[in-house]
């Protein structure tokens, strides 16, 4: 019996899990951790949002809004391996200075080098397209509802994570430097009023 693109997909996510998990290992020790109602929220948001995500879909009370054909199935497959590969690109560039929660450590700086020299928050870009992968591939309201719900948790993290960069820079600083550009990537149309994006 050979793979599916659904297996597949969730091979990929197993395998991103376990290796991003080994990684963790390689950090560095934080001088701060942030705590607090929203770092719980955001936990509770992705975890609950994952599980509505890999939620069986094929079952007889859950409508299913769309379905995928073999081969859309693995264009899918493909776009989540794009997704978590800039995940990997992002975290190789942070190196010790990556942590799974919000933390403040020794010598912390902004990561101008590989991809956050296209967006602000590549981490969460690649873990958003895995995301949009899962919810094509999932194709029923609940996988919708998950993906929209881990959605708002790392949009809740990301925030969390500039306003402590502002305080450890100087909200001057890093308003200034955050505000250099507004664009999500870096076109043509916006290079020349544009410099790096920064991310934690």
């Amino acid at each position: 019996m050979g793979f599916r693109p659904g297996i597949v997909l969730w091979l990929l996510w197993l395998t991103w899990v376990v290796s991003w998990l080994v990684a963790a290992r390689w950090s560095s020790a934080a001088t701060r951790v942030e705590g607090g109602r929203l770092v719980l929220l955001y936990r509770v948001s992705l975890v609950v949002g994952f599980c509505l995500l890999v939620y069986p879909y094929r079952i007889a009370w859950l409508p299913c809004l769309w379905r995928l054909s073999d081969f859309e199935g693995w264009l899918v497959d493909l776009l989540a391996l794009a997704g978590f590969a800039f995940c990997w690109w992002a975290r190789v560039h942070l190196g010790r200075l990556w942590s799974s929660a919000v933390t403040i450590k020794p010598d912390h700086h902004i990561v101008e080098s590989g991809p956050y020299g296209l967006v602000r928050h590549p981490i969460y870009t690649g873990l958003l397209t895995a995301i949009l992968a899962s919810v094509l591939m999932n194709g029923t309201l609940l996988g919708v509802i998950g993906g929209l719900i881990m959605l708002a948790g790392m949009v809740t993290k990301a925030r969390l994570e500039e306003a402590w960069l502002r305080r450890q820079l100087g909200e001057g600083a890093y308003d200034a430097y955050a505000n250099g550009c507004r664009c999500s990537s870096r076109s043509r149309g916006c290079r020349q009023r544009c410099h790096p994006r920064s991310s934690c």
